[in-house]
């Protein structure tokens, strides 16, 4: 796999809570530069992305952000609001305590409510592996795929492990056939993204794509 083919897979990430217009203008640069597949950023950047790097740049922010247990009436009203100042993707996190209790109806409303709010723009629904079982993953792949996301994504990075290859492995058993596969966290390597990427993954999430195929 060519460094662009892995490139053209990467949402090119920054979400750090102290991250500077500098470090966002860097990654755009970037992203431009290396043609990748978007942008991942805190809602507060995107006017100012749209603003400067007008259509050069697809934008993705992130929506529940980092823990999930926002409304849905407040998660709703943040994807219409990043849409509109120019986003057209976000990555929403579920409401874990739903999980935990066994809720998986509200889970699944939740998130089609999400993607009535996104329309034709790309939903991506983290689920945070690293505090399920595999019989809550296997019931979100079901409730993500009959939802009519656009995409079953690992974890955000900022719980207390990231994205493993027998999780991807279990979500290509149990998804529907229009729901692709994203992995964030735990990237560390070129192998890494080719294995994840052989694997069946459409996207990754990482901030450090560049710099690992730059050392290669």
């Amino acid at each position: 796999m060519t460094k662009q083919e892995i490139l053209t897979h990467i949402d090119h990430t920054q979400l750090k809570a102290f991250c500077t217009w500098e470090d966002i203008k860097k990654l755009c640069d970037e992203a431009i530069k290396y043609n990748t597949a978007s942008v991942c950023i805190p809602p507060s950047y995107i006017e100012r992305i749209k603003e400067t790097y007008g259509d050069k740049i697809n934008i993705c922010t992130v929506i529940g952000f980092p823990l999930g247990y926002n409304t849905t009436e407040t998660k709703v009203f943040e994807v219409k609001d990043a849409i509109a100042k120019g986003c057209s993707e976000v990555d929403m996190v579920i409401n874990i305590g739903h999980v935990k209790n066994g809720d998986f109806d509200k889970v699944e409303a939740e998130i089609k409510a999400l993607k009535e709010a996104a329309g034709d723009k790309i939903l991506k629904v983290i689920i945070e592996t690293c505090y399920l079982t595999d019989d809550e993953k296997v019931k979100l792949c079901q409730c993500v795929t009959n939802a009519k996301a656009d995409y079953i994504k690992t974890s955000t990075g900022f719980g207390t492990g990231g994205a493993t290859i027998e999780d991807i492995r279990l979500f290509a058993q149990n998804i529907g056939p229009d729901v692709k596969m994203k992995a964030a966290g735990g990237v560390k390597s070129r192998e890494d993204l080719e294995i994840f990427l052989e694997a069946g993954c459409d996207r990754i999430g990482t901030s450090s794509a560049v710099k690992m195929l730059e050392e290669n």
